[in-house]
């Protein structure tokens, strides 16, 4: 189940599995200079938005059918069960006494991780109102991108870790791995589920680096070009039993997934389904 893959099988895409519905995404329209945007923590409300971005309806496949060959290092993504001993996930101080041990354990076991490191928790909505979190509202996100990119990635672990312990573990040859791990507060999720997209499936010149302007600093993620190529899954009804592992970037670039693009997106018919809320918590897994 979800076994880590060999290098030579990296780049052998799956099928697409039966179960497709047909969603609208948002992608970036590339344009001649850099892109930005503004982030909610300037604007207190939506990011201001310094390019165009255009929808297309893409198929959506079911994972579920294939969860079990599944691979973080291939697709990008996994689908795993994994329960937790919080019963409120809105409850700030139960998310760091013991969700993040447990978040960090499972991490451990699924990568023989020497050390994880959990840097974000955030939560979102799409009550109307956004979901509540210390520094504010948040509403899924609703463009195609990658939380990180070749630049940022390698900056935020040294934001993190130290320059001096990445130096460290690059000399010695460690892989560092940023993974997003989604749960949902509530279930089943029947009303703006993650989209994501199979990395074998993504052309590097698709991804876009945009900047994120916030107050203090300048950081940097991709947004996605639109390609008719791409592959599209989500996991139907997820409920707070399981959770989705996410790559966001990669150390290793040796032909496994470095980036794996993902957004919210709407369902047939999910005007009558409850609001979405999920928790997402931010990690960096080193494996020495």
């Amino acid at each position: 189940m979800n076994q880590i893959v060999s290098t030579a099988a990296l780049r052998a895409p799956i099928p697409q599995s039966f179960g497709t519905v047909f969603g609208s995404l948002s992608f970036i329209r590339p344009q001649d200079t850099k892109p930005a945007f503004r982030s909610a923590a300037i604007t207190g409300g939506d990011p201001e938005l310094l390019f165009e971005t255009e929808p297309h309806t893409v198929p959506v496949a079911d994972m579920r059918m294939i969860s079990e060959s599944l691979s973080i290092d291939r697709e990008g993504f996994e689908l795993l069960e994994h329960s937790t001993a919080v019963e409120d996930l809105y409850d700030d101080a139960a998310i760091e006494a013991v969700y993040y041990p447990e978040i960090e354990a499972l991490l451990r076991r699924r990568f023989h991780a020497d050390r994880v490191v959990i840097f974000d928790a955030t939560r979102r909505s799409d009550n109307g109102v956004g979901a509540r979190n210390p520094d504010g509202l948040r509403g899924p996100a609703t463009r195609v991108h990658v939380d990180y990119t070749a630049k940022s990635g390698p900056q935020r672990a040294r934001d993190f870790l130290g320059e001096a312990e990445v130096e460290r573990l690059t000399a010695a040859g460690a892989r560092i791995v940023q993974v997003n791990v989604w749960r949902p507060i509530r279930g089943p999720v029947r009303r703006a589920p993650l989209a994501l997209a199979d990395a074998t499936s993504v052309r590097s010149n698709h991804l876009v680096a945009t900047d994120q302007v916030f107050a203090d600093r300048v950081g940097e993620i991709y947004h996605l070009a639109y390609d008719p190529t791409q592959r599209w899954y989500y996991a139907p009804d997820m409920t707070p039993d399981e959770v989705l592992l996410i790559k966001g970037w990669d150390s290793k670039d040796d032909g496994r997934a470095q980036f794996t693009p993902h957004s919210a997106f709407q369902l047939p018919d999910e005007d009558s389904a409850p609001p979405r809320e999920s928790i997402e918590l931010r990690t960096y897994v080193i494996v020495e």
